[in-house]
């Protein structure tokens, strides 16, 4: 079968050897599309609320390669919400001191 056919058996041996490499970066591959949103919730807000720039400005600032899929920004609250492949993250202003932060996820969702 490997005389016969060889870039199918290396096409084979390249996707298992992935495979194993995906399984053994589980943990890191899961934690990747909170990174998303939190990036941008966070450095928005920071842009934003700490450094005083504009929302044109600040939004062109954290534009990323991956598109984010929701984003809402409430000045009243200085809060920011950001959502990217799936996972919703929030940062807020917390103070001139302590800048932004982002929320756990529980304390992300808006209260009604």
């Amino acid at each position: 079968m490997i005389r016969r056919h060889p870039l199918l058996c290396a096409l084979a041996l390249l996707l298992l050897a992935l495979a194993a490499l995906a399984w053994s970066y589980r943990v890191h591959l899961t934690a990747f599309p909170a990174i998303i949103g939190a990036y941008t919730a966070k450095e928005y807000c920071s842009c934003r609320y700490v450094m005083g720039n504009s929302a044109d400005y600040c939004q062109a600032y954290t534009r990323q390669y991956v598109p984010i899929s929701g984003f809402r920004d409430d000045p009243r609250s200085r809060r920011v919400t950001a959502r990217g492949l799936g996972s919703t993250q929030t940062a807020v202003w917390v103070g001139a001191r302590e800048g932004c932060r982002l929320l756990p996820e529980a304390d992300a969702l808006p209260k009604e």
